[in-house]
């Protein structure tokens, strides 16, 4: 697929690939696959962001399932939210400011759910990493700043690549 969507003329000045490769695999292959057409990986951005703040971000999301509307506990919490004792959102509580409707947690956000994918980008994406260090292509992004940070860090990434 990867193969052939590059060859298309949109592709032609370069393209991004979000999230491919997953594993130092898959990176071989594209290497391989790139190298075919006399073309390589110029760059890599990673996004350096603490686990606590992660666990913040990814576990303080709600969504309402019908309309697709977030919200976040600490940056856009929904106006019926109240907390418990705990200083944790009361579920009950947690309704779309729009429709009333319940707002829900994915299954995927929630600590454990974290730990295992952050298990998995130890495994599978830092070999990745290793792998294109030495060719001098990885820039490290502090994901953790303010998003128009992160933003002209990338804008300016990726206007310096090679």
């Amino acid at each position: 697929i990867i193969r052939d969507r590059i060859q298309e003329p949109d592709c032609k000045s370069g393209f991004i690939l979000d999230g491919f490769p997953r594993t130092l695999a898959q990176a071989q292959e594209l290497d391989k696959m790139l190298s075919d057409n006399g073309e390589r990986v110029s760059l890599v951005m990673a996004f350096d962001v603490d686990p606590a703040v992660l666990e913040e971000r990814i576990c303080g999301r709600w969504i309402d399932k019908a309309s697709g509307r977030s919200y976040h506990v600490k940056y856009a919490p929904p106006k019926s939210m109240k907390l418990g004792a705990d200083g944790k959102p009361i579920p009950e509580s947690m309704k779309d400011d729009v429709s009333g409707d319940a707002l829900h947690q994915r299954p995927d956000d929630t600590a454990e759910a974290l730990t295992k994918r952050l298990d998995g980008y130890k495994s599978q994406t830092v070999p990745i990493l290793d792998h294109y260090r030495p060719h001098g292509i990885v820039k490290r992004i502090d994901g953790g700043a303010p998003i128009d940070k992160v933003w002209d860090e990338v804008r300016a990434k990726l206007g310096n690549k090679q």
